[in-house]
């Protein structure tokens, strides 16, 4: 089942592309719901999904710098955000874990066809890549300052 583009429009990871371009993520979007405590994913498995949260808060876990047994909280994805980039960089695997603290609702898209429809139409690639580039330095600034406030 497909999302309908107009629930896309109005996501802000997808500000500013084309209608065109929404058409196309839209057609190879579905959508999900997780559960609280559901693990979306792990750390260091195949990084094959992309999700845009529609609402509800994930939270992304290193268990790098663990305390006691629980892994170290470095982001909290909230609704608009975005959810696994890893897709997009080989050897496409995940860095952090990803879990559900709130009930949520996302639309994902299967890493595949992100990649093949970036190779298809190169604007598109690059307009991901440049929005997907934003979140990759928020989760690097998000990781040093957990490290600087564990230090």
């Amino acid at each position: 089942m497909t999302v309908d583009v107009t629930l896309f429009a109005g996501q802000p990871f997808l500000k500013g592309l084309s209608a065109r371009h929404l058409e196309l993520l839209a057609n190879e979007s579905m959508l999900m719901e997780f559960t609280e405590g559901k693990i979306v994913f792990r750390e260091g498995q195949v990084a094959n999904r992309f999700y845009l949260l529609l609402e509800g808060e994930v939270a992304l876990e290193s268990s790098a710098k663990e305390k006691d047994g629980v892994p170290s909280t470095i982001e909290i994805i909230r609704t608009g955000g975005v959810l696994g980039w890893s897709w997009l960089f080989p050897p496409c695997r995940w860095h952090f874990d990803a879990r559900v603290i709130k009930p949520s609702k996302a639309i994902f898209i299967y890493g595949t066809r992100l990649r093949t429809l970036c190779e298809q139409d190169h604007e598109l690639g690059y307009e991901l890549m440049k929005k997907t580039a934003e979140i990759v330095i928020e989760e690097l600034q998000a990781v040093r300052e957990l490290l600087s406030n564990n230090n």
